[in-house]
């Protein structure tokens, strides 16, 4: 098993023994597992991810990668799909995914990055290179 999916076992363990709560580096911040299937082979995955909440039954998650210069697989995955399921503390329950564009990303990325500085670093490691983006998650 890569580092990468061991890292994300333990918190994904953690994630489900704690109502969705997890220490570390997530200490206190808002975590969610996002089920997704391949759009190439089909495989079930669960990637866990910090998410900043919107009105209602909503969500933004941001596909960045820890600032690597390509999009992360499951961005793929749901923008081909443009379905996902995620557990949010004991709740799971589908999502109909919408990336958001322009000023409305561009601010709704600058408040998640003003929260947790990691995502202004993970912009400055992309810029000209990539543009993060950004997905609404909304309860379907």
């Amino acid at each position: 098993m890569a580092d990468s999916d061991d890292w994300n076992t333990q918190i994904i363990k953690e994630f489900r023994e704690n109502n969705g709560k997890v220490g570390g580096p997530f200490e206190g911040a808002p975590m969610v597992l996002l089920h997704h299937t391949g759009r190439k082979s089909g495989k079930q995955s669960v990637t866990p991810l910090m998410y900043m909440p919107a009105d209602g039954d909503s969500m933004y998650i941001f596909a960045s990668k820890a600032g690597a210069p390509t999009h992360p697989a499951w961005y793929y995955n749901l923008t081909d799909s443009g379905s996902a399921r995620v557990e949010l503390g004991d709740d799971e329950y589908d999502v109909a995914v919408t990336e958001v564009t322009g000023e409305e990303r561009d601010r709704i990325y600058g408040e998640q990055a003003s929260r947790y500085p990691g995502f202004a670093e993970y912009e400055t490691k992309t810029a000209g290179i990539r543009t993060i983006p950004v997905l609404a998650l909304r309860r379907a």
